[in-house]
């Protein structure tokens, strides 16, 4: 991984390589969001359903990840394997207060 890569964002990918679900909704300001593919989910609570059914409950994997658009919101591109959702994607991550404000997950 790169040092480009700001600290809450890099706390956010490592929770998903270590499959825990704690230290991913920890990642995130208490008002922060997930959007994935237009659907919404704001705050830790509805943060962690989302994880649970979607990414760290699916034993989400990242692979080949990298920087594509640098800076704050920062974006990378990896390749997402698991028990759910398999394919590259874009993940859009902004941050404030060295939390995570949203993530955002597009093609």
């Amino acid at each position: 991984m790169s040092q480009e890569i700001p600290a809450a964002v890099q706390r956010a990918l490592d929770a998903i390589d270590a499959l825990d679900n704690d230290a991913f909704v920890a990642a995130f300001a208490a008002d922060g969001y997930v959007n994935d593919w237009g659907r919404e989910f704001r705050g830790h609570d509805r943060i962690r359903f989302w994880s649970d059914n979607e990414l760290i409950g699916k034993r989400a994997t990242f692979t080949g990840t990298q920087v594509t658009v640098p800076g704050n919101p920062l974006t990378v591109r990896t390749q997402v394997g698991g028990d759910g959702f398999n394919g590259p994607s874009h993940f859009t991550f902004e941050i404030q207060n060295d939390e995570l404000a949203s993530m955002t997950i597009t093609a």
